[in-house]
């Protein structure tokens, strides 16, 4: 969800310039101002292009659209891409200061990269269990009704919604004819998602959630009629729609996708793989070498966590520990609203001591929602949506009440540190107030980094006096445990070729996650390969590079300062940031 997820090459000597003050913005002239142009125009055309992320981030302008997924529009955008890529690359990077050379280069480099996957077609996988048409309701949670326009808008699309279901269906029509398509295990979760929005009464359906409370400002008059072309919109456009949809994934799509799992079944599908792997991880790093360094930190942490089994003088293996954890109703929370509250109560005792790890503190709050029913059953424990562009959107860490039986509170502090702060919202909102980065950068961003940070950030919590109690502790290390099986299991299954139950098998054997949700992380790898192996390859990267300011300052060594130092520029690649995080260093010497 955050952005783009991208491979780089190694940035030149431009590195060296990319952390000066930030302070206002100066006027641009020359190739600069060029180069700005390039940024601006490109960012006007995703808004236009993608109007359910503008409408995300507060641009209210494409509030009436859905995005326009026809093949001849993704060809389209794929074209415009190259040109504008090649509209940066004949700008003379020697005519520009440092920060713009990391912009330029930054910029080209996301456009090759998008450009690149392409070619593999994915594109003709528009959905799966976590997100896709299906959640497309879920808008109603991110924008405004605030006006007669607002709502007007919000009809437009419920009315021109089945072309948007055509355009996706004709999309997976296409997918089929080539075989790029989901495992069965994973489109067999999409037909109880469908049949949530086929209701009988509009008025149930989530995308009628605008209407259930009108702003004062629009008369009953104007109320009434707008609730009356909503109920007609979702009645005569939305519900078909569905059922449509519902016919053809049950009939037709589910019947023909894979019965195993795994990338390597795809048209060119281990050379796909080793795209997402680099792209993903901001390395040139091989699905061989990424598995090893799996199996390696899993050997590791579990050292860790077996030294605290002993502490608290269980008697039994370690399989029967876990066991234990995850059968102890001690564990538990009985009631969701009960989870939901401690976690809002667990996030109000982090936030005062974020001041002794960060001298720089973004202004934009977060706040702490359930995730939707209609999905919770099938995605995972909690995830994070960043703030609105435009300021009227907090940041929302969103946890998961579904089944508060298999919600653990041993895990709520590693999570509730990893999805809002120090990691996540801490991250994502501090970049987006970085006004002197152009759009692309404040607003995207790269998985390694954004889900690298976050994962670190729970290795803080014991300096925030956390993970006092040893199983809070042993829940910080299954979570970081959990991240380094993923190097195992995505690899095992994408390139080696592992069976689904293998990767269970291997995740329980070695983590206190819950069945439940052992088994929605492994089908979320399924569907989205290469994703998952950002994280501890991030988290290593940003670990090393805080032991090589701590060798090299000694007594010197400020960990406020090194943090911003590494938030002081937005998400960048792994080697950007050794780069600059080396010459920061030089510049902190005597």
């Amino acid at each position: 969800m955050w952005g783009m997820n991208l491979k780089r090459s190694v940035l030149f000597v431009a590195v060296l310039l990319l952390f000066p003050s930030l302070a206002g913005a100066q006027e641009r002239e020359g190739a600069a101002a060029e180069l700005w142009k390039i940024f601006d125009d490109h960012w006007e055309y995703q808004m236009r292009t993608s109007p359910t992320w503008a409408s995300q981030l507060g641009d209210r302008r494409y509030n009436d659209q859905w995005p326009d997924v026809s093949i001849e529009a993704i060809g389209e955008r794929h074209e415009q891409e190259k040109a504008f890529a090649e509209r940066a690359r004949k700008i003379d990077p020697d005519r520009l200061s440092g920060q713009d050379r990391v912009n330029r280069q930054l910029f080209i480099g996301d456009l090759e990269d998008s450009i690149e996957g392409f070619e593999y077609k994915r594109w003709l996988v528009p959905l799966n269990q976590r997100g896709g048409i299906q959640s497309s309701d879920g808008l109603v949670d991110s924008l405004r009704f605030e006006t007669e326009k607002d709502l007007t808008d919000w009809v437009a699309r419920l009315e021109t919604f089945p072309a948007y279901m055509d355009q996706t269906i004709a999309l997976m029509k296409e997918g089929l004819k080539i075989g790029m398509v989901h495992p069965k295990i994973i489109m067999q979760r999409i037909p109880p998602q469908i049949e949530a929005h086929i209701v009988d009464d509009p008025t149930q359906s989530r995308y009628y959630i605008p209407f259930k409370d009108l702003p004062e400002s629009i008369g009953s008059e104007k109320g009434e009629a707008l609730r009356q072309r909503a109920r007609q919109a979702i009645a005569e456009r939305i519900v078909p729609a569905f059922k449509k949809f519902q016919a053809f994934v049950t009939g037709e799509y589910l019947p023909a996708c894979f019965d195993k799992v795994g990338a390597w079944q795809l048209p060119r599908g281990e050379e796909f793989y080793a795209y997402r792997v680099r792209s993903y991880t901001t390395t040139d790093m091989t699905p061989q070498q990424v598995h090893e360094i799996g199996l390696k930190e899993v050997a590791r942490i579990r050292a860790q966590m077996e030294a605290i089994i002993e502490q608290v003088d269980f008697e039994g293996t370690f399989d029967e520990f876990l066991n234990f954890l995850r059968t102890d109703p001690q564990f538990y929370y009985e009631d969701p609203q009960d989870l939901l509250d401690a976690y809002r109560a667990l996030s109000k005792r982090i936030d005062p001591e974020l001041v002794k790890l960060f001298g720089r503190l973004p202004r934009t709050p977060y706040g702490v929602l359930p995730i939707p029913e209609n999905i919770a059953p099938d995605t995972t424990t909690a995830y994070y949506s960043q703030p609105a562009a435009d300021g009227s959107r907090a940041g929302t860490f969103y946890v998961n009440l579904y089944k508060p039986e298999v919600r653990p509170k041993y895990e709520m502090e590693a999570l509730s540190i990893h999805e809002a702060v120090p990691g996540h919202h801490l991250q994502i909102a501090l970049a987006q107030e970085l006004g002197d980065l152009p759009r692309f950068r404040r607003f995207g961003g790269y998985t390694a980094f954004v889900e690298g940070w976050a994962l670190y950030s729970e290795s803080l919590g014991e300096e925030m006096g956390f993970y006092t109690n040893p199983y809070s502790k042993f829940g910080q290390l299954t979570y970081e445990m959990w991240r380094a099986v993923r190097l195992v299991v995505d690899t095992g299954m994408h390139s080696m070729k592992w069976p689904r139950q293998k990767a269970i098998d291997f995740f329980a054997e070695n983590a206190a996650k819950t069945k439940a949700d052992i088994v929605n992380e492994i089908d979320r790898y399924i569907a989205w390969p290469g994703q998952a192996l950002a994280y501890k390859i991030g988290e290593l990267k940003i670990k090393e590079l805080r032991k090589l300011a701590e060798d090299e300052m000694g007594e010197d060594f400020d960990i406020r300062a090194f943090h911003d130092h590494v938030l002081s520029a937005g998400a960048i690649p792994l080697d950007l940031l050794e780069s600059s995080t080396r010459t920061w260093l030089e510049e902190q010497k005597p």
